[in-house]
């Protein structure tokens, strides 16, 4: 049996932000004993903003030069749009980067905003650049994700009830029907997902209480039910998951709780 993803609840942002830095350097460490890159993926939403600790910022361990970072979804939006992941990412935490020796950032193709499955299979090919070309693996090996939940259970632009969970050819899929704004967007595949090495949720709140409770404590898998996004995440990547919440966020939830890695 898949083993279960580690829940932390931790009680300050503080005390969050540091567990993280700390959990994104070992990736990063046991990456470059593999390869000589580090490769994450990055979501939106409230994450960059939690990246953006001094642990992780001015850590003589951070090898930054090494990093390739990924997004794990994007709007169809300009690079500098407020709704742009990208933007918010540059805002939040590479801009705060120090130093001359930045990451390599792997962006959407602007030109290509209008045709969203045109702007996912470039993507796509992008990924195909810097892991392996589709005839030779399956599906590409992310070191780290980095990712976000939403109050709905959706992560990366995988939504509840969406066609998109079913996917399993694709790396990269258009959405043109978001139920949250913008419409148009791509996003990196469930399988593709699931196939990280690590997958890290980062979520905080009491906003986020009750989700979390439909993803930890409920089972609809063995009634037939809906299962949100997230909870498929925890189910096909078992130990590999963890989450790191602050204690608001994860009031009420039966799921064994971790407060330190």
């Amino acid at each position: 049996m898949t083993k279960q993803p580690s829940l932390y609840a931790f009680a300050s942002k503080a005390a969050l932000q540091s567990s993280l830095a700390s959990y994104i350097i070992k990736a990063q460490n046991a990456a470059l004993k593999r390869h000589s890159t580090f490769r994450v993926a990055v979501s939106g939403g409230s994450l960059p903003a939690m990246l953006s600790s001094s642990e992780l910022l001015n850590s003589p361990d951070c090898k930054w030069g090494a990093w390739e970072i990924f997004f794990a979804d994007e709007r169809a939006v300009p690079l500098d749009h407020e709704d742009s992941n990208y933007a918010l990412l540059k805002k939040e935490f590479l801009s705060k980067i120090p130093g001359d020796v930045a990451p390599t950032v792997v962006t959407i193709d602007e030109s290509l905003l209008d045709d969203p499955q045109e702007l996912a299979d470039v993507y796509e090919q992008a990924l195909v650049k810097h892991f392996a070309a589709r005839d030779t693996v399956k599906l590409p090996i992310f070191d780290l994700m980095l990712l976000g939940c939403g109050p709905d259970g959706h992560t990366c632009s995988l939504f509840p009830g969406h066609e998109l969970l079913r996917e399993d050819v694709a790396w990269v899929a258009p959405i043109e029907d978001s139920p949250k704004p913008p419409a148009k967007r791509i996003t990196l595949t469930l399988p593709v997902v699931t196939h990280a090495l690590k997958i890290a949720f980062v979520t905080t709140g009491a906003g986020k209480q009750e989700v979390l409770k439909r993803i930890f404590d409920t089972h609809p898998e063995l009634e037939g039910g809906e299962v949100l996004p997230c909870a498929l995440v925890n189910m096909n990547g078992g130990e590999k998951v963890s989450w790191f919440c602050d204690e608001d966020a994860v009031k009420g939830v039966g799921f064994p709780k971790k407060s330190a890695l």
